[in-house]
């Protein structure tokens, strides 16, 4: 892999009293896919949402193209191109496809392009071009994960967070989900820290990928050798 365009030096984060991640320390590679697995309740999400600015950890430091991105507000992260999707997606359900599209490019000043950039999400997902003026209620769980990818992408990320893309869809929307985030990276050349609980397809599309158990990270490789060896299956990935 090459150098780290982001990096996480041993962040300890807490919520009041109760510990959630302790000494985790992430590589993520220009360019890379990563994926960052284990149970629930692992400290995932807590790691995505220090990256973010939602925590604040208690030690340690993330570091973003020579920032100290522990330091900034979220907004400030957001514009200099780390971008999270949540977990359940969180789309504005009483806001059209068009809005949400809208709310992704608000920070933007360069707006003669966001016209552009929308055309080539609707092209990217056309289930979302046919629902363009619905409200996001109205849509499926998976064209609501592709609303939220979109959205994602009108801020022009370099760095895409995703918090279980697959969480509650079916295997054939999964697979689409998964193809569009390859997509991504490979031709968009967008980098992307992938928590998700459907391990299999995780270590397929990841270059790399770290096991968090209570809060640490107890293992990271390769992901065709976390894959392939048995007992990393058995202990930590439920094969």
């Amino acid at each position: 892999m090459s150098g780290p365009l982001l990096e996480l030096r041993g962040i300890s984060a807490a919520y009041g009293n109760i510990s959630a991640l302790e000494n985790v320390s992430i590589k993520v590679p220009e360019g890379g896919i990563i994926a960052l697995l284990g149970a629930n309740g692992a400290g995932k999400t807590t790691t995505l949402n220090v990256i973010s600015g939602l925590v604040r950890p208690k030690q340690g430091t993330v570091h973003y193209e020579g920032a100290n991105l522990h330091l900034l507000e979220t907004d400030e992260i957001v514009r200099r191109g780390v971008v999270q999707i949540p977990e359940g997606r969180e789309v504005f359900r009483d806001m059209s496809v068009k809005e949400n599209l809208e709310m992704g490019a608000y920070q933007r000043r360069d707006r003669a392009s966001v016209a552009s950039d929308t055309e080539r999400v609707l092209t990217m997902f056309p289930r979302l071009k046919e629902r363009y003026q619905q409200k996001a209620a109205t849509l499926s769980g998976g064209e609501q994960q592709m609303l939220a990818t979109a959205r994602a992408l009108m801020a022009k990320p370099r760095v895409m967070l995703l918090d279980e893309p697959s969480m509650g869809l079916a295997p054939l929307v999964i697979q689409q989900i998964f193809e569009a985030i390859k997509m991504l990276n490979e031709e968009e050349g967008i980098t992307v820290l992938l928590v998700e609980q459907n391990v299999k397809i995780a270590l397929s599309v990841s270059e790399y990928a770290y096991i968090l158990e209570n809060g640490e990270i107890v293992m990271e490789g390769p992901s065709e050798q976390l894959s392939d060896d048995e007992g990393v299956q058995r202990a930590y990935l439920g094969f």
